[in-house]
């Protein structure tokens, strides 16, 4: 295991394997050819000309096209789809950061329409005589995705409505009982995006990067039932335990791998420095495939 390892187990998706799919002019996602074979085909809300799906353009308004996406997708969730993890949570549907919103689609539903998601993730960190130190947590045991696994001190999805700092100091107080007059002060620090495939899922996701340094005399607690428990661990103990391990999250290793580089615990010498910096930034562009 390596951080190159993490990095290329998140960006493991093969595009050829997927199709595009428009709202209007804009590329709102992609969507596996066997899901699209299966789900889109005959749905009579896609039609499919120059190898792309395309939204019925009578929807023209991002309030119908959430409601006829919405009912489909109910449809499609009685026929056994998205895994019994139906959120009744929406994400935002845009071409790229700050665009317009086309629509708003069941989070649980994104991956399975190749929607770019994302959300906060924040490092929490102790300063300490002998050096940095990170607040660790162990997701819930009851947790129906990645139970156990260890994760970013504060993370959380993005909802639709809400901005990434304000959302980040929602999930501060849900998960790790951090008051908002501390929670405010984390720093938005860097971005992390990776293309992962699950069957036929895509998941064209950008990480926003959160610091905070909190005092010693702080201890994270879990409140939401999200998080089994905190340990403030050696920032080298993480370091190693990403660098030779499985034991976090798929995805929040590319958040701490980050954090490392950032804080100098990388040399420059390393022979895999450079590929390891620009391995963490697989962006998704508005037209064209990674960026």
């Amino acid at each position: 295991m390596s951080f190159l390892d993490h990095i290329r187990r998140c960006n493991n998706a093969d595009l050829a394997q997927f199709e595009p799919w428009f709202v209007g002019e804009h590329r709102a996602g992609f969507v596996h050819r066997d899901f699209a074979a299966d789900a889109l085909q005959d749905s009579g809300l896609f039609g499919h000309r120059g190898g792309a799906w395309h939204l019925d353009p009578r929807l023209d308004t991002p309030g119908t096209r959430t409601a006829e996406v919405r009912a489909f997708l109910l449809a499609l969730r009685e026929r056994g789809y998205f895994n019994g993890l139906w959120r009744e949570e929406s994400y935002a549907v845009a071409p790229q950061e700050g665009a317009p919103l086309l629509m708003e689609m069941e989070r649980s539903a994104v991956p399975w329409f190749g929607v770019r998601a994302g959300g906060p993730h924040m490092t929490g960190f102790v300063r300490r005589a002998d050096g940095l130190h990170i607040w660790v947590p162990r997701r819930s045991y009851e947790k129906p995705t990645f139970p156990g696994q260890l994760d970013n001190t504060v993370a959380g999805g993005q909802p639709a409505g809400l901005g990434l700092h304000e959302n980040l100091v929602k999930e501060c107080g849900e998960e790790a009982s951090i008051p908002p007059e501390l929670a405010q002060q984390a720093k938005a620090v860097s971005v992390v995006g990776y293309w992962n495939q699950s069957g036929q899922q895509l998941k064209p996701d950008v990480m926003t990067c959160f610091d905070l340094e909190l005092p010693h005399d702080f201890t994270p607690r879990a409140n939401d039932g999200e998080v089994h428990s905190f340990e403030l661990w050696p920032a080298r103990r993480v370091f190693e335990t990403v660098r030779d391990t499985t034991e976090f999250k798929y995805n929040c290793n590319l958040v701490l791998i980050d954090f490392f580089v950032r804080h100098g615990m990388l040399s420059a010498d390393d022979p895999d420095f450079i590929p390891i910096v620009a391995g963490l930034r697989m962006l998704y562009t508005p037209r064209n495939g990674s960026g």
